[in-house]
Formats: structure tokens, C-alpha cells, sequence
């Protein structure tokens, strides 16, 4: 196993980050729906807690993910894959990174225009982002729109996201899905592995 990209693979490194990525931002998005729909109690504050702390989380690791795309080589695209396809792709990911950035960071100011402090995972405090207002509801108000609507079009991208995969691995038949499942690797011809 490679720790670091290839030019037909990605390493054992991006596909961690990938993945678990992946799972915190479904599971998150599925803890936000759940605490959303609870009444006002001390679980939606629990439910809401761990949605902020799993939200930080993939910020961090987002920001990880992005200085090792930066350090390391991307694989090529499969031979043949027409041009429209790499820019639809490389446009694609590159929402991805923005939007895995933004809605944390909107879910942050969010919490800090309530100005109470969020302990991550009991270790340390999280400081606010935004300073205390008198208008605290408008800012939180305003932030909770932009929060939404960047959840719609994360959903949207990450179902876009899989389908496509799912097309290049059903359909075209190319190694897009197969080089970025956890312990597998795509043949590279022209390096003979």
C-alpha cells in the first residue's frame, strides 16, 4: 500500500481523508435533519453539540485534505475521458472543497452569534468567530439561511459526486471508483504497475 498519489492511484493518505470525510459529512448532515426535528430539550442540545463538534471536525480534516492534495501529485484522468468530463470534474471537486469549507464555517458563526462557547469534545474551547451583538437573532438568523442552502447544494453535489462514479465505473468502465476505494489499485500502463 502507498501512502502517497501516483499518477494512476490515489495514496492510502487521500483515501483515508476521502472516506472518512465522507462518512462525517453524511452522518452530519443526518444529525442536523434529527436534531432539527426535536423539540427543545436538553437531547436536541446534545443532538445539536455533536453536530457542531462532528462539523468542526471535517473542517479540520477538510483543511488537511486540501494541504495534501496541494503536497502531492492527483492521479491523470483514465485515458479517453473526454475533455468536458476533466473540467466537469475538476469544477465539481473543487465545489466540493468550497462548500466542505463554507458550511462548517457557517455553522460556526451560527453558534458563535449566540455567544456561548463550544468545548470540543470536552478537550478545549472553540473560540467565536464572530463577535457578540445586540442583533445576535439577525446574525444567527441570516447565517442559519446561508447554512441551509449550502446543505442543499452539498447534497446535491455529493449525489452528483457518487453518480458520476458510479457511471465511470458501470458504464465507461474506467478506474475513477476503482483507485479511490479503500485497498484497491488501478492498473498504471504506462509506468507497467
Amino acid at each position: 500500500m502507498r501512502w502517497r498519489n501516483t499518477s494512476a492511484n490515489w495514496g492510502a493518505i487521500a483515501k483515508l481523508l476521502h472516506w472518512v470525510i465522507a462518512i462525517a459529512i453524511l452522518g452530519n448532515i443526518a444529525l442536523g435533519i434529527y436534531a432539527a426535528g426535536l423539540p427543545l430539550s436538553p437531547a436536541q442540545a446534545d443532538a445539536f453539540y455533536w453536530h457542531k463538534t462532528v462539523g468542526l471536525t471535517v473542517l479540520g480534516l477538510v483543511v488537511l485534505r486540501i494541504l495534501w492534495r496541494v503536497a502531492t501529485p492527483v492521479p491523470r484522468p483514465p485515458p479517453g475521458m473526454p475533455r468536458w468530463q476533466r473540467i466537469a470534474s475538476g469544477l465539481s471537486h473543487f465545489g466540493l472543497y468550497i462548500l466542505m469549507v463554507a458550511l462548517p464555517l457557517s455553522g460556526w458563526v451560527i453558534h458563535s452569534a449566540s455567544g456561548f462557547y463550544l468545548e470540543l469534545y470536552g478537550l478545549f474551547e472553540v473560540p467565536n468567530i464572530v463577535p457578540e451583538s445586540a442583533d445576535e437573532s439577525a446574525v444567527q438568523d441570516g447565517a442559519a439561511v446561508v447554512h441551509y442552502w449550502l446543505f442543499v447544494a452539498i447534497s446535491a453535489l455529493v449525489v452528483l459526486h457518487v453518480l458520476a462514479a458510479l457511471k465511470h465505473h458501470m458504464i465507461d468502465g474506467d478506474t475513477v471508483l476503482v483507485r479511490m476505494l479503500p485497498f484497491t489499485r488501478a492498473s498504471d500502463p504506462i509506468r507497467g504497475e
